[in-house]
């Protein structure tokens, strides 16, 4: 298990990865001492559609000031968000060293980093005492974790009673090989996507109760569309997600963009109630 954790995190490393994102702010001409969340929004959220899905699934509970686990927080976008606009005391835990070290200093950079707190660690083992959290959520992390009953059992574990979990994912919907690079895995030995009905099978036998699931894939299959058709246009842009997939970008969201159009995949949110 501890070889899968140190390929996975190599999956996602990228040296410097907080100094190129200062470079490419200066070359866009952007004082340093003035730098807003929104001027790093296209880089800090890994996930089709940004922070514009994150937005939505904050709003759909409306729980204003509560603390939240985003596990698999990446650059921290969700939680700079959450803490900004919601007032949410926001806690970030991510299994790239590389991601918690930008993280912060992202949070320093935009003024926020006050009011949230980031954690390296493993989302299978929580280092957190039960009960800490009103909600948890997770947006396109599970596709790396092999151990999907272990993975919820965390989740649920650390949850206040009546707390909220919430999800935005890339599931399995045909039983059809994947074609890789994806935006998660160069390769399928890092890939454990599976399907709806076994989150859902999941999480209610650790008693959790749904509240809504909403299909995600057309929106997402526009969001795809425009950004391809941009990088095919004009190039990788200065500030988007190819600085983290790098070189592969295109190539991942083309794979991904064609697996949901053909009804591979799917894209799914959602909220469970404990």
């Amino acid at each position: 298990m501890d070889n899968l954790i140190q390929k996975i995190e190599s999956q996602y490393f990228k040296n410097g990865l907080y100094e190129d994102i200062i470079t490419r702010l200066k070359d866009k001409n952007i004082d340093l001492n003035k730098v807003k969340r929104s001027d790093i929004a296209s880089v800090d959220e890994f996930h089709v559609r940004g922070a514009a899905i994150s937005r939505e699934l904050a709003h759909s509970i409306n729980k204003k000031g509560v603390s939240v686990l985003d596990v698999g927080c990446g650059l921290g976008g969700s939680c700079r968000m959450l803490a900004d606009e919601y007032n949410c005391d926001t806690t970030g835990i991510d299994l790239s060293g590389e991601y918690i070290r930008t993280a912060n200093k992202l949070s320093k950079l935009v003024n926020l980093s006050s009011k949230m707190t980031f954690i390296q660690g493993d989302a299978t083992e929580l280092p957190f005492e039960n009960n800490s959290f009103d909600v948890a959520w997770t947006q396109h992390v599970q596709m790396n974790v092999p151990d999907k009953e272990k993975f919820y059992f965390e989740i649920n574990r650390v949850l206040k009673p009546n707390g909220y979990f919430l999800f935005y994912e890339i599931l399995k919907k045909e039983d059809r090989e994947l074609t890789y690079p994806m935006p998660w895995s160069n390769k399928s030995n890092l890939s454990f996507v599976f399907r709806e009905e076994e989150m859902h099978d999941i999480l209610t036998g650790l008693g959790l109760t749904k509240v809504q699931c909403t299909d995600q894939t057309q929106a997402g299959i526009d969001f795809l569309n425009i950004v391809i058709r941009r990088f095919i246009e004009f190039g990788p842009p200065k500030m988007g997600l190819n600085i983290l997939m790098g070189e592969t970008a295109q190539s991942k969201l083309m794979n991904l963009l064609k697996h949901l159009k053909n009804g591979e995949l799917e894209l799914k949110s959602g909220i469970f109630k404990k």
